[in-house]
């Protein structure tokens, strides 16, 4: 009898449960047909209608930080918009807008369609607007770390805002950490991955100025360093700075001494982002290209050796380190074994067969410069020219200097090839000597129109000088031999032969109420001189009597009428100006070319030094072709090689052998065809 109730009990119970679920199913079936119905019938702009939404819930969300950042006026405040509503402050709806984005949070995520439809537009709208954070607080500024703000802004900004459309409209005793999607959670590690590619790429867009800035944007190569060991942006950053590179600097436009600068602090920047040195080849190598091809690049780099200026080199002569090359690295390769790291990939094999890790790793920034042509004698050949234009330029240099250039560049390069330099500067040392003898002479200064200090040098320890010649006047040239019989009698078995083009000569001009004070080329002033016998001289008499070509003549002559004492009163006739308001209509005068006297070096160029080295040869070349009738290069090579080490004589690559044969081909003295040379017959 007590059972029925019970089972009444459970009955009831029973059936019941069965309702609730069958509602619950119910509920289901309906939002599952209202979502599917919704889902199928979405516009094609309904992704731009959910960014601009989540757009404005973001602006209201950090509504209370950007008025945090912000300092206004009190009296101003009331007169600005809401920054999170737009409406004046008096009228603003933030609080209005919160709660209904709030309540759209809680039917989509009820109805299960908060992922669905707002994933992507959330997405794109976080991305845009770490790159608009990105772009506001890191662009241009180098010197101090973004890192850590970025990744804190990410977690406090972003992240939290993201967790809000979740949790926000929940009540407190609901909102749970468990309750946020995990996707959420996870979406984090995509975001932080997306930061630093778009901080690495920001940075990379900016460090042609990094290199600029450096050391200074240290920092900023620190930041990108660590991007780099998270994302692979090896490929981006090599092609980036390339083409930056020749964009900004590889052009006529930028002389050579920018470029290099810009190759110098390249190599500083790049080396210390990544220490391989692989990255620094492939991005410096257009630079190598380009400047090779610049015929004043050598003599640029040894003047920045030498002297101040802004490539840094001097700086790096001075740390008094060796040369490095490919053969005096190898025993160091290991030595710091415990830091060593792998050669980075994705890096092209034909670049690493030329420049093995190993190299690159050991040489130095004058390394890196030198190897732009990769001749260490090229170089000592060219500093020996500016050298010498140097002490032919100013007697009384500052020796010091001088001897600490040549001691610190023996370090680098070795004593053998600056010996020939280190007799330049005796010969300076011995000629004041000489000149203080000569001067002291009794004989020598009787009757003597002027003084005359000459610098002796040893010929074969000097470059070769340019093919020009002067002819001196005939009172001159007797003061000349005067100096040589004194010299003659002081060094007994001795003479002298002298260069009149190159020097320098004190004048004085005296022309009507005008004095002029000079110093001046001997070509200037034996034209000057010539105007003082006679008051108007052809171009081509005047040519006659110096024996300078009227080519030549002209643009000399050009430095006199820049100072009005003389003018070209017709085509190719000069005359003496006695008043300084003379003009003539066929003047044509230009501060370069008045200046170009001054510019020219008295020596030859390295490359026609080479060039005259190389003729050494060409009897030989000249007996083996007439021997064996054709030849190719490389046997040419080798066997020109074989008599050079025999006879100590020159040592020439076969690019270089290459160029002079292909230059007899020109001049029709040598025939090439079939891959041989053969003699023009």
């Amino acid at each position: 009898m007590q059972v029925k109730p019970r089972l009444a009990h459970l009955i009831g119970t029973e059936n019941s449960s069965a309702l609730n679920s069958a509602k619950l199913l119910h509920e289901d079936s309906i939002k599952s047909y209202l979502r599917d119905s919704l889902l199928s019938q979405l516009p094609p702009a309904f992704s731009v209608v959910v960014g601009a939404f989540y757009w404005v819930h973001f602006k209201l969300y950090t509504k209370a930080s950007h008025l945090a950042l912000t300092t206004v006026d009190s009296e101003v405040f009331d007169e600005l918009l809401c920054v999170g509503c737009n409406f004046d402050v008096e009228q603003c709806c933030c609080l209005r807008l919160t709660e209904m984005v709030n309540k759209t949070n809680m039917k989509l995520f009820e109805m299960n369609l908060i992922d669905r439809l707002t994933g992507s537009a959330l997405t794109s709208l976080i991305k845009l607007k770490i790159k608009e954070h990105i772009n506001d607080t890191c662009q241009g500024i180098f010197d101090r770390s973004h890192l850590k703000q970025l990744e804190k802004w990410l977690a406090d900004v972003i992240m939290t805002w993201l967790k809000s459309i979740f949790t926000e409209w929940q009540t407190k005793d609901n909102a749970k950490e468990a309750e946020v999607p995990a996707s959420v959670q996870s979406f984090k590690v995509k975001l932080t991955y997306y930061m630093y590619e778009t901080f690495a790429q920001s940075v990379i867009g900016q460090f042609f100025s990094i290199i600029i800035d450096y050391p200074d944007s240290i920092p900023a190569i620190d930041d990108l360093k660590i991007c780099m060991e998270k994302i692979d942006m090896r490929v981006y950053l090599t092609e980036s700075l390339r083409s930056s590179l020749e964009a900004r600097i590889l052009h006529p436009g930028v002389n050579t001494m920018d470029i290099l600068t810009g190759y110098v602090a390249a190599i500083k920047a790049i080396r210390h982002l990544d220490q391989s040195g692989v990255i620094l080849e492939m991005v410096t190598a257009p630079i190598k290209d380009y400047l090779r091809k610049r015929s004043d690049t050598v003599r640029r780099v040894v003047t920045g050796l030498t002297e101040e200026g802004p490539t840094d080199l001097s700086e790096e002569l001075a740390k008094g380190e060796s040369i490095k090359d490919g053969k005096d690295s190898g025993p160091d390769e290991f030595s710091n074994w415990e830091n060593w790291e792998p050669d980075p990939f994705g890096i092209d094999a034909n670049l690493m067969k030329y420049n093995s890790s190993k190299i690159m790793r050991s040489a130095d920034i004058i390394s890196m410069v030198v190897d732009i042509y990769g001749s260490k004698e090229l170089f000592m050949t060219e500093y020996r020219n500016l050298m010498a234009d140097r002490l032919l330029a100013h007697l009384d240099f500052n020796s010091e200097k001088e001897i600490r250039n040549l001691e610190l560049l023996k370090i680098r390069f070795g004593e053998s090839l600056l010996h020939s330099c280190e007799v330049m500067l005796k010969d300076v040392t011995d000629s004041k000597r000489i000149n203080a003898h000569i001067h002291g002479d009794g004989n020598v200064n009787e009757n003597q129109l002027f003084d005359i200090s000459s610098l002796i040098i040893s010929a074969q320890f000097w470059p070769s000088f340019n093919k020009e010649s002067l002819q001196l006047p005939e009172e001159i040239e007797n003061e000349f031999k005067k100096y040589t019989k004194a010299y003659e009698g002081y060094k007994g078995n001795r003479t002298l032969n002298w260069r009149t083009v190159t020097g320098r000569v004190n004048i004085v001009i005296e022309i009507g109420d005008r004095t002029l004070d000079m110093v001046v080329s001997p070509t200037l002033a034996v034209i000057i001189y010539h105007f003082q016998n006679k008051s108007e001289w052809a171009i081509e008499e005047l040519s006659s009597i110096t024996k300078v070509p009227a080519s030549a003549l002209r643009r000399r002559i050009s430095f006199w009428q820049n100072h009005g004492l003389i003018s070209e009163t017709s085509p190719g006739v000069f005359t003496l100006l006695e008043k300084e308001t003379e003009k003539s209509q066929f003047e044509e005068m230009s501060l370069a070319e008045a200046d170009e006297e001054d510019l020219e070096s008295a020596m030859a160029s390295a490359s026609d030094q080479r060039e005259e080295e190389l003729q050494v040869f060409w009897s030989y070349i000249v007996g083996m072709l007439t021997n064996l009738d054709s030849m190719p290069i490389d046997r040419i090579h080798q066997m020109l090689k074989l008599f050079a080490s025999h006879s100590g004589g020159v040592e020439f690559t076969q690019d270089e052998l290459k160029h002079f044969l292909q230059r007899k081909v020109r001049e029709h003295k040598l025939l090439f065809s079939g891959g041989v040379y053969q003699l023009a017959k």
